[in-house]
């Protein structure tokens, strides 16, 4: 996109401001532009997938009837594809198991294999972006009762161990199909609507069969491992197997990746505040950046105090190495691309803004005890042109400032003819 002159001339103004406080507008959008976020393909199709067209379970629910949903995995791409290119910067794609390309024909989810989803490898380095992965452990007669990997009848604890396998496999191959490490997520629905007479065993269940699943080992360059807590969910009001003590013990026991859902806990806790505690004792975290609203952990990301204190938190602790970025929210409400591109770049643009954060002079301030410069810089900083610098990137990659009409012109094209 050519830069108009107005742009150039609020980046120079904002440029010389920022300089004034030391920091290198120029480096801050670079960094951005090499900090991946994953979207979540099932945005795109209200978690529905191709395997069958059966009610959700396992506590998830998607409200809404926006028209235009993808039906196919052709059209899911073209949608993903749209959605990638309002979004600055070379991002990924999240996958889950439900999502193969089947033809048709889905093999029961013990035995799906890298050739259901070797289409997906093609389609990614087409694009040159990378993929994660996610066993799909919820919307399956095996798992009607709320329990998977933690249930008490073993013939049904072993179909999901050998899923979660598959899955790992599925991992690995993407990792070396793209040259680009996928990280393998592994959350299960388990739990109860009222209070168990006993928590302990299913628990026992649970660690056991991760083991099991985690028993081959896979070069980390090819497939990262992450397990991924949740605090409640739809018919899980009252007990959630996999709980975050649970699963903060089993990521550090297994040194594996802990994920952080924003939406996953209690709607007074941050994940902010975790990031720098947890990377304490596990090698790396994956964040399923999100907006929980009371009892529904899914809404679409907003650039709000939430959002911005988890990527200033990435930032100030120099974690970008550390942490991998993922979105996981669906709204059938509103229009599914503009929900992809509303969220990816609210947190981009919270990325931005913490790279851009003078936060030396805020730093100095602290360790010399001087708090009160620090919370009144702070303050100050937050009014610093953050704007003008978000629409020089824009412009640098290509994305037009008024993205609602590229997705408007979009739907008119193409979602409104399915």
């Amino acid at each position: 996109m050519k830069k108009t002159n107005k742009t150039k001339q609020n980046y120079a103004i904002a440029k010389e401001i920022y300089a004034s406080y030391g920091v290198d507008t120029e480096k801050a959008l670079k960094q951005v532009l090499e900090t991946p976020i994953s979207l979540q393909c099932w945005q795109g199709d209200d978690v529905a997938g191709f395997e069958s067209k059966g009610e959700l379970s396992g506590g998830i629910a998607v409200t809404g009837n926006y028209p235009g949903a993808a039906r196919n995995i052709d059209e899911l791409r073209k949608d993903a594809e749209k959605a990638l290119s309002l979004i600055p910067g070379k991002n990924r794609l999240n996958i889950h198991a439900i999502y193969g390309d089947f033809e048709g024909k889905a093999p029961d989810r013990n035995k799906i294999s890298p050739k259901n989803f070797a289409s997906w490898a093609d389609w990614a380095k087409g694009l040159k972006i990378g993929l994660d992965f996610n066993p799909t452990l919820f919307s399956h007669p095996m798992a009607s009762d709320g329990l998977t990997l933690s249930h008490p009848n073993k013939r049904i604890r072993d179909f999901w161990i050998e899923h979660c396998i598959a899955c790992r496999e599925i991992g690995e191959f993407f990792g070396k199909k793209l040259n680009n490490t996928c990280v393998t997520n592994i959350w299960a629905p388990d739990g109860m609507k009222d209070v168990p007479a006993d928590r302990l065993s299913m628990r026992k269940n649970l660690k056991d069969s991760l083991d099991k699943i985690l028993k081959k080992k896979i070069s980390p360059k090819h497939n990262l491992d992450a397990v991924e807590s949740k605090l409640f969910g739809i018919g899980s009001e009252a007990y959630v197997v996999g709980s975050h003590e649970f699963y903060m013990g089993y990521a550090t026991e297994k040194q594996i990746l802990l994920c952080l859902d924003s939406g996953h806990f209690h709607p007074t806790e941050t994940i902010s505040d975790k990031i720098s505690s947890t990377l304490l004792f596990v090698p790396e975290l994956l964040l399923h950046v999100s907006r929980g609203v009371r009892w529904d952990s899914d809404h679409v990301v907003l650039f709000n105090d939430d959002t911005r204190a988890i990527f200033q938190e990435i930032v100030r602790g120099s974690f970008t190495k550390k942490v991998h970025i993922g979105l996981d929210f669906f709204d059938a409400s509103i229009n599914r691309i503009a929900a992809w591109v509303v969220g990816a770049n609210n947190a981009k643009k919270a990325l931005l803004e913490a790279f851009l954060e003078p936060n030396a002079i805020i730093s100095k301030a602290e360790k010399e005890g001087d708090f009160t410069t620090r919370l009144m810089l702070s303050e100050e900083f937050k009014t610093l042109p953050l704007g003008a610098v978000w629409t020089e990137l824009c412009e640098r990659e290509g994305i037009p400032t008024d993205t609602w009409a590229e997705v408007k012109a979009y739907e008119n094209q193409v979602l409104s003819k399915r």
